[in-house]
């Protein structure tokens, strides 16, 4: 009998409030569940706000109340046959038992698991949570406290003796994200290059700053970015660089 894969656990992590952990988590979950073909699980613990699972509540009085968006939902299910990803709200502590009791051996397993933790380090359950991720990313802006308080958390972080539950080689990488188009390119070179000189991981692909990402699908406009049911249009990707990021991702984890 072949062994079946474990999916891969995936954490967008930051410290810094504001950064953007949630919204990424749910532009690459719907692009990868809806568009891409891939089964995603999202296991929410960011007590006690719990965004995802919120937005998820919204998302579908949204498309209720929405003509648009009904529609967009119609034609996505018939086209992919495929149901909306999962949210499972729980604490920290129980993020690792909770995704293991969510996976139905009798369903369609899941490729990947993204789990969206507290911002606060100290929060029990978290250090333990992150320890047994395959990969955490996470996302920086060229703003000197934001990026001095992820490389100080980066590099205690990798200095951890290893989980007893995860003995692979756990890859930790950072991104750019709100990147300006009018901030000078040199600053983040010099950014770029510290991080590198810290023996750290920097992805290429720096994801573009956009009104978009503070705003949710909604009855008064007509296109998709930031959804839990729906995945972000094409070109609203390709603006913001997201596609270039997603491509990036895919093969950083081997997808």
């Amino acid at each position: 009998m072949e062994k079946m894969k474990k999916p891969l656990k995936v954490s967008i992590y930051t410290q810094k409030g504001g950064v953007g952990k949630s919204t990424i988590t749910t532009l690459l979950a719907s692009v990868m569940h809806y568009r891409l073909g891939y089964n995603v699980l999202v296991i929410d613990c960011d007590f006690p706000q719990y965004s995802l699972s919120n937005m998820r509540e919204r998302d579908k009085g949204t498309i209720m109340n929405s003509e648009y968006h009904k529609k967009a939902a119609m034609k996505q299910f018939q086209t992919i046959n495929k149901k909306a990803y999962s949210i499972i709200k729980c604490k920290a502590e129980n993020a690792l038992e909770t995704a293991v009791e969510n996976i139905d051996p009798q369903a369609v397993q899941p490729d990947i698991i993204f789990f969206d933790l507290p911002g606060t380090a100290n929060t029990k359950g978290v250090l333990t949570a992150l320890q047994a991720m395959d990969y955490i990313f996470s996302p920086i802006t060229a703003d000197r406290l934001v990026v001095e308080s992820t490389l100080a958390f980066s590099k205690a972080f990798k200095q951890l003796p290893p989980s007893e539950s995860n003995s692979k080689v756990q890859a930790l990488w950072l991104f750019w994200n709100q990147v300006d188009g009018r901030e000078k390119t040199g600053l983040y070179k010099t950014y770029s290059d510290t991080v590198q000189e810290l023996g750290l991981l920097i992805m290429k692909s720096g994801i573009r700053d956009s009104k978009r990402f503070r705003k949710e699908i909604d009855d008064t406009v007509n296109y998709v970015f930031r959804s839990s049911l729906l995945p972000a249009e094409s070109q609203l990707l390709k603006v913001t660089n997201f596609d270039l990021f997603i491509s990036e991702f895919l093969r950083i984890v081997h997808l």
